[in-house]
């Protein structure tokens, strides 16, 4: 007996430290009893693990003042009209990162972004960031395993999800793998083209609202193409120019809804 039920959120307070103390042997005992819960831990885990080696430097170096007083709403009122929505979301993810890395991919929701849009935008691109630079590990199912892929990506994100065929865009499927997107999951599917670049497609089944657009960060960073409907969203990440880029995603858009549909 362990007590009480556990839940995904109560995964997240334990690899945050937070989980008391008394409840510890439970919860260790539940996992042993819910294989999938436990293999979700350790994907989170591992994401947390990798957050943290990408931004090790950060909690040595002073955050600035002037990005304390723009999370706190005390710039002054001349310069408040400047302020961006990616300059706010990154002030806090200075502060957030220096209090600690662990739960930002499970989190990101709860940042303070403006929108929708923008957090899907943000949780794609921070995906994006940590495994198109992995070479081992990019994904947890391989493009030679897809059919297993597509259906047990489909069942955890609660949508249709067919991979697009980008071949006649230049770039051929590597993997899949699942992540966490605020409460639910989220699929993302790695495409790679002969030079080496590389696409991510991030589905989610959260998005409650209408809009499409695109999102980048900085200039030189990684650009996220987006669209969200009633019961979906979907963003698809990379560092092509943006002509490519557009085109690559609108390909791989058709598709993606066309799977939903069938």
């Amino acid at each position: 007996m362990t007590g009480r039920d556990f839940s995904e959120h109560d995964i997240h307070m334990a690899l945050d430290g937070e989980l008391p103390a008394e409840e510890r042997a439970a919860y260790e005992a539940w996992l042993e009893l819910n294989p999938e819960m436990k293999a979700r831990s350790q994907r989170y885990a591992a994401d947390r693990d990798a957050l943290r080696q990408a931004v090790a430097h950060v909690p040595d170096e002073p955050v600035p003042a002037r990005l304390t007083r723009m999370v706190l709403g005390e710039m002054p009122k001349r310069q408040a009209g400047l302020r961006s929505r990616w300059w706010l979301a990154a002030a806090a993810a200075v502060l957030f990162m220096v209090g600690g890395a662990g739960g930002y991919l499970a989190g990101a929701r709860g940042t303070g972004f403006e929108g929708p849009e923008d957090q899907l935008a943000e949780e794609a691109i921070a995906a994006h960031v940590i495994y198109a630079a992995e070479q081992r590990h990019a994904v947890e199912v391989p493009a030679s395993d897809k059919d297993h892929m597509q259906s047990w990506l489909s069942k955890r994100v609660g949508i249709k999800l067919v991979a697009p065929d980008l071949a006649t865009d230049g770039f051929e499927l590597v993997g899949g793998r699942l992540l966490p997107a605020g409460a639910n999951s989220a699929a993302m599917l790695l495409y790679e083209d002969q030079k080496g670049n590389r696409i991510s497609v991030f589905v989610t089944a959260e998005a409650v609202k209408k809009s499409r657009g695109s999102y980048a960060q900085s200039d030189d960073g990684p650009r996220a193409v987006y669209w969200l409907d009633e019961g979906y969203g979907c963003a698809i990440v990379g560092s092509l120019p943006r002509e490519r880029l557009n085109e690559v995603a609108k390909s791989a858009y058709r598709q993606l809804l066309a799977g939903m549909t069938t």
